[in-house]
């Protein structure tokens, strides 16, 4: 099986960010998705039952997704997604709906929510039963542009190893059904159990790549290179990497951090190519404990942070390690601001952190995790 991959201009950018909508006054999760997109197409004079350019369907009728165009600089995402999001207020504030953002609701009952009549979500639930209908999760996915195939592999190893960075980060879905779970992300862990969901694999060569396709179109396990739902995933139709590790943010400012982060990792790991250099990459064992322990401790994590075994807590390592090596590529890329962001999330706190700081202060009523959260994606906190 050959697999093509489209050439697209180096560390172009393109974001994801899925919504969820709730009621205004009681912060319970509404299944409005339907009229929503419809009202949005209509105002944009779009043809009854046509697809919104940049306002999709998500599997559960309670969800929206915002997806950016392709974007030069994180500036150009942010104003891009900041349009998308004003019309869609601009259909459900007058219904009494609220936009709200994290790794999950802290309150919902997930098997509860309708799934978006479409048959690819039917045949997933169909498939994955029990696991796939506990699937009330949200995410915020950002593509960058490679100007060549060779790259995409090696720029997944190098981003593999960030994997906790971008865990901590965004960690914001610590209740789940009421409870505390006591993880920062219990998102992370419950989206790898879908099929083909979770840490990549991890190839030599883009030949070993197009055979694991084969051998997953040849056993039935997808039917599109799309149902390959990794955390971090060459998408070759779009000539992209695209990185899906992050929890769902309550804030555009912490979204065009998180597109800082990843548009900087990508350009550098490319110029180490383009200089014939190789990227480092870790025992799938590392990887697997720092995925762990970011989820249970978000920027408390202790991570591992090469082969050899040595340790940093996660903050340390961004705020003097990370952050000022790639200050120089954010100049370059026009997003110094935007990278400068990642610091202000460890100072304010993590969106979990922030959520636990609401239900103490409220009694534990989780309804104030809603209102905070919204108050925050509005701007007003």
């Amino acid at each position: 099986m050959e697999i093509e991959f489209a050439r697209s201009a180096q560390s172009t950018l393109g974001v994801e960010w899925e919504l969820a909508l709730v009621d205004r006054a009681d912060g319970g999760l509404v299944s409005v998705a339907d009229e929503v997109l419809a009202q949005l197409c209509a105002d944009a004079g779009l043809e009854p039952g046509s697809e919104h350019p940049q306002v999709k369907q998500e599997l559960l009728e309670n969800t929206v997704e915002l997806v950016t165009g392709v974007c030069t600089t994180v500036a150009e995402a942010k104003a891009d997604l900041a349009r998308s999001m004003a019309a869609v207020r601009r259909v459900t504030d007058p219904m009494g709906v609220e936009l709200f953002c994290a790794g999950t609701h802290p309150f919902a009952a997930p098997r509860s929510q309708p799934v978006t009549d479409k048959e690819r979500y039917a045949k997933l639930i169909d498939r994955t039963q029990w696991w796939g209908q506990q699937m009330l999760i949200y995410g915020v996915h950002v593509h960058v542009g490679l100007d060549s195939r060779d790259k995409a592999l090696p720029v997944l190893d190098g981003l593999v190893n960030y994997f906790p960075h971008f865990q901590a980060l965004s960690a914001s879905s610590p209740f789940w059904g009421g409870e505390d779970t006591g993880y920062a992300s219990q998102r992370a862990l419950m989206f790898q159990q879908l099929p083909t969901a979770g840490l990549p694999f991890q190839f030599r060569t883009w030949s070993e790549y197009e055979g694991y396709v084969q051998d997953m179109f040849t056993t039935g396990v997808i039917d599109a290179i799309s149902e390959i739902r990794w955390d971090i995933r060459p998408v070759p139709g779009l000539g992209t990497i695209e990185m899906r590790v992050c929890d769902g943010l309550a804030t555009l400012e912490e979204v065009g951090a998180v597109a800082a982060l990843t548009q900087c990792l990508v350009d550098e790991f490319s110029t180490i190519l383009d200089n014939g250099g190789s990227i480092p990459t870790m025992p799938p064992w590392h990887v697997q404990e720092n995925k762990w322990r970011a989820a249970r401790y978000g920027l408390d994590a202790i991570i591992i942070l090469d082969a050899a075994g040595n340790e940093k807590l996660v903050t340390d390592h961004l705020l003097e390690d990370v952050l000022p090596r790639l200050a120089p590529v954010a100049d370059k890329l026009g997003c110094p601001q935007e990278l400068a962001d990642v610091a202000r999330i460890i100072e304010r706190g993590a969106g979990y952190q922030r959520q636990r700081r609401a239900a103490e202060e409220n009694g534990g009523d989780l309804r104030a995790v809603v209102r905070d959260n919204v108050r925050q994606l509005r701007g007003e906190a």
